[in-house]
Parts: C-alpha cells; structure tokens; sequence
C-alpha cells in the first residue's frame, strides 16, 4: 500500500478540526474546475472560429497556387500544366489576372483588388454559395461583369439592380506619362454588376471579380497571367497535397513557386497560431491564481495536522514521507477540480458541437457559434493545470516541512 497517498486522501475526505479549512479547500478544487472548463470551452471556441475562418478564405484561395519567382506575370504553357491536369486529385485549374486598381462608380472612388478569373473559375466557383444579392456571373452576352465585395459595395453603393458601370483605371504600361494630358496615359475599362457576395470582412472590402480578358485589356496583357490556381477534389488529404506540391515545383523549377494556403496567407495564419496561444496562457494564468487558494488551504492543514506528524515521525516516518503526504493532498485537490472541469468543458463543448443551442447575434455567416473540441487542447490543458497545481502544492510543503522550517 502507498501510505502517503492513503494518507494524503484521508486528509482530503476527512473533516478538519477547523471548518474553514474545508471551505477554502472546496473554493480551491471549484475554482480549479471553473478554470479548466473554461480553457476547454475557450479553446474549443477558437477552434471553431478558426475553422470557419479557413473555410471562408477556402473559398477565394485554392489549395495550391503557382506564381512566378521574379516578377508579376508569366505565360502558363508547357507540358507540366498538362500533366497537372491529368492528375485525380486535381479538381480544377484557372488563370488569375489581379491587380490593384483605382474604380469609380456613380462618382464615388475607391481602390480595389481586381481579381480577372477564366471560365473554369466562373462556372466551378465556391464563391456562388456566398452571394447576398443578384447571381453570379462575368459574362451576359458580349456584356462583361462583375461580382463585387459586400463592404466595397456598400461604401461604393454599387448594386446589381442599377445600371450604371463600374470604371476601372491603371496607368499604361506601354505609354509614357504625358504632363500636358495625364488622361492619355491612363487605361479604363467598364464592367457591369451582376452579383455581390460576403465571405469575411478583409475580402469584402477590397475583392472585386471580372472576366481575365477584360482585366488583360486594362492591363494591356496578351496570353500573360499572375497565378494559376489549382483545386484538389473533396476529401484529398493534406500530405497528398504536400506531395502534389513538390511534384509541381520540381517539375517546373526555380523560375516559379507553388504556394499552398497557409503560404498564400502566411501572416494571418501565424497570427491565428499566436491569438491561440496567447489565450491559452493568459487563462493558465488565471489559473495560476486561482491556484493559490490550494497554498492557503494547505498551509492551514500542515499547520492543524503537528500532532499528526510527530506521530508518523514518532512511528519512523522520513520527512520525505511527510513532504510526500501533503504535497498529494494540495494535489488531490487541484486534481479534483480538474477532473470536474473537465466533464463539464468537454460535455458543453460537444452539446454546443452537435446542438448549437447557443446561437450567434445579428445576421453572421453561421447561425450558432462555432466550436470544435480538439483532443489535444484537452490534453494541454490537463497537463498545464496538473503541473500548476502540483507546483503549487509544493510550496507550502517547502516552507513549513523543509529541513529549516520545523513547526513548534
């Protein structure tokens, strides 16, 4: 039999001779399970709003992207966009046009990202499950147009019901800047509103969709594009996607590069990765100090329990059996409220999963909050409170039952 831990849970079940004791022992387990369910529900927040965020970027960027190394555009030709192609994984492929540009509508003006897509992306596009007003398409007849950001809409008070153009301008590149008629060196294009969508804040406030060839005409472009982006189908695994990569990079050498998502987009990704672990330390934290009501309880029952240990040293017990003792019960204690923590975050955070009974204010994309239950945030947070509340345990143990600290 382990007689410490015997002990020690003796100690942690049985009544104190002083009743406060007690309560702040029971303040301490429950804080320490306020503290743990609270990093499980957080945590598991995070992740579902991160997850969606990922989806709705998911939607304008491509699982790979290929761009030139050098420079802004290139000519996709060759046998490796073929072989692409022909891969089963590959979904689809499109060229990309975009740039910055100046755009005026109805004597309002803005810069924008134009983003000239082909007909592969036009008609395979997830960007048509997003659309808030009119339908998407780039073409209506020999008519060009536009699918435009929900937030530049707004500030242009652009609409798919009105008949007014949109103007897009860019300084020529062929053409020298003329001081005398700075017009002239300026290229436009007019393209019609058919849709406006919504996908996240940052993409609608600058995102504005129109067929490649009329950007390559502002542009004054020929065959040339910016990127080409590549879809992979449904279900195909993230290390199929790392080796696709790989392939394509080597078979198209150092004069390009393949970017996957988290490359497209690398800052807000890192972003994300340091949001999530700056709230997960400041609710350890929080549970540091939560925690120190277990170095008050414990105190006060080293203190109560003298008699205890002059019998059990009496009887032969060593002061590291006597250290061991206590430093298991101010354990047992934040153990316990982990424990408790523990059911109640992830028995919360599943209902909210697969329920959602706690839905999201105003008109969000998603009607309840979002929430996925990660498996190994559950088991950072049980080793972080698990080592907390032992470290905190041994700090009394040190000062009152050390070498040169022997209670009268």
């Amino acid at each position: 039999m382990n007689l410490p831990f015997y002990i020690a849970r003796r100690y942690l079940v049985a009544k104190k001779s002083h009743n406060v004791i007690n309560i702040i022992s029971a303040i301490s387990a429950a804080g320490m399970a306020v503290g743990t369910a609270a990093l499980v529900i957080i945590m598991s927040i995070y992740n579902g709003f991160d997850s969606l965020i990922k989806t709705m970027m998911g939607n304008v960027e491509a699982d790979l992207v290929i761009v030139p190394a050098q420079g802004k555009t290139f000519v996709p030709e060759g046998e490796v966009y073929d072989w692409i192609y022909e891969q089963e994984d590959v979904k689809n492929m499109c060229c990309v046009l975009q740039e910055q540009v100046f755009i005026s509508y109805d004597g309002k003006q803005s810069l924008c990202r134009a983003k000239g897509v082909d007909w592969v992306f036009e008609e395979e596009t997830p960007v048509k499950g997003y659309i808030k007003d009119g339908e998407f398409r780039l073409h209506k007849g020999d008519i060009p147009m536009a699918c435009v950001g929900a937030s530049l809409a707004w500030d242009m008070g652009i609409s798919p019901r009105f008949l007014s153009p949109i103007e897009l301008y860019f300084p020529s590149r062929t053409r020298k800047i003329s001081l005398s008629n700075p017009a002239a060196s300026i290229e436009s294009i007019k393209v019609w509103p058919s849709s406006i969508f919504s996908i996240s804040n940052d993409i609608d406030a600058e995102l504005l969709i129109l067929p490649i060839e009329k950007m390559r005409e502002l542009l004054e472009y020929d065959d040339e594009v910016s990127a080409v982006e590549i879809r992979v189908e449904n279900g195909v695994g993230n290390d199929r996607i790392k080796d696709l990569q790989k392939e394509i990079s080597a078979r198209l050498g150092e004069g390009f590069r393949v970017k996957n998502r988290y490359q497209q987009n690398e800052s807000l990704y890192k972003m994300m990765k340091y949001e999530k672990a700056a709230i997960y330390m400041i609710l350890i934290f929080i549970i540091i100090i939560i925690a120190f009501n277990i170095f008050g309880s414990l105190s006060m029952l080293i203190i109560e329990k003298q008699g205890d240990i002059a019998t059990l040293r009496s009887m032969g017990a060593g002061e590291k059996t006597i250290r061991r003792i206590f430093s298991l019960e101010g354990w047992m204690i934040s153990l316990s409220g982990l424990a408790v923590g523990l059911i109640f975050g992830i028995g919360f955070s599943l209902a909210q999963q697969h329920w959602g009974f706690i839905k999201m204010p105003g008109s969000f994309i998603v009607q309840a909050y979002p929430i996925i239950l990660s498996w190994s945030d559950i088991l950072l947070t049980v080793s972080g409170v698990a080592v907390i509340g032992y470290l905190i345990a041994l700090l009394p143990v040190g000062m009152y039952l050390g070498k040169n600290h022997s209670l009268k």
